[in-house]
């Protein structure tokens, strides 16, 4: 038995510079098998080598595409006869949602050093468990993805102005996001409209099983099943948790203003709307959903339904 298994994906954009001084961390440590894919579909493979070293913990070491490809891969490719490792995320990638969630940020080798000293000292009493998001078209034949982030909606369409407009231009993550922020401030609150503005807001229909529907346009929609990414607000029950915003001026403001003064979901608010079920169906004409990084659609007729898996184990660096 290893003390880790670390899978990277040196196609990320993350490792072009990152690689290099993971290879030579993992020369000098015999205890840490490091298996290397070129593309996610050598993950299932992957996952086959690394079930016969029997690791403590399974590190990932990839973007957002690798991160979910592998969590799919772990949690439905019976590897580990039911057994999986409880898995921790090096910070990589544009987003490092997950990471963040599980308390690893900073150096990633320095992130690496500490995940290998917990695997050796004894994994117990940093083990948390999360709920993954099932994503799938509802067929009872059809393999979901799995992740723990999803933004739809507004928020989708925005995720992908940044993507398509702005991360061309070559500015660092801090800076893209703070531009793409603005942009999207000034399209929802002052209602400018152009070709290098974010697009408006489409109608989506979202249903959550016994708690009704909810139907509109809406700046923001988040499904997650993280602690950290509801603006502090933690609608009550386990599942999935969701978090729609209007996509008005008023509703937008409302929700940064009461997250800025750390008061959001302390109480009911006009046009923003806090909920959490086990099931949730997100229909809507060619309305895009982002599961950790990887672009879904959604139509009319053919929605995305999004369910939540039992308990998993993940590595928490804070005890």
């Amino acid at each position: 038995m290893v003390a880790v298994a670390l899978l990277s994906n040196p196609r990320s954009t993350g490792n072009r510079q990152l690689l290099p001084r993971v290879r030579s961390y993992c020369a000098n440590h015999p205890d840490i098998f490091h298996y290397e894919v070129e593309s996610v579909e050598q993950i299932g493979r992957a996952m086959r080598m690394i079930a016969h070293v029997k690791p403590t913990v399974i590190v990932i070491n990839g973007g957002d595409g690798t991160v979910q490809t592998t969590l799919t891969e772990l949690y439905q490719g019976n590897h580990f006869d039911g057994q999986v490792p409880p898995v921790a995320v090096l910070p990589n990638g544009k987003t490092n949602l997950i990471a963040l969630d599980l308390g690893i940020r900073g150096d990633p080798i320095k992130a690496l050093e500490r995940i290998v000293d917990i695997a050796k000292n004894g994994v117990e009493s940093h083990v948390v468990a999360r709920e993954l998001i099932a994503l799938s078209d509802g067929e009872a034949t059809s393999r979901p993805v799995l992740g723990m982030f999803l933004g739809g909606a507004g928020l989708a369409d925005s995720i992908l102005y940044c993507r398509n407009r702005i991360y061309p231009l070559g500015l660092s993550n801090g800076i893209s996001h703070l531009l793409t922020a603005i942009a999207v401030l000034l399209s929802v609150v002052f209602g400018i409209r152009g070709k290098y503005m974010p697009p408006a807001a489409r109608p989506v229909s979202i249903s959550l099983l016994r708690e009704g529907q909810l139907a509109g346009r809406f700046s923001v929609l988040i499904v997650t099943t993280l602690e950290r990414l509801l603006l502090g607000a933690k609608p009550a029950g386990g599942g999935l948790k969701l978090m729609a915003v209007d996509n008005s001026a008023s509703a937008v403001l409302r929700m940064l203003f009461m997250s800025l003064i750390g008061r959001f979901g302390s109480r009911e608010m006009d046009g923003i709307h806090l909920e959490h079920g086990d099931v949730i169906r997100i229909e809507g004409e060619h309305s895009s959903v982002i599961l950790d990084g990887e672009i879904f659609e959604a139509d009319n007729g053919r929605p995305i339904v999004l369910k939540s898996t039992p308990p998993v184990p993940f590595l928490r660096l804070a005890a």
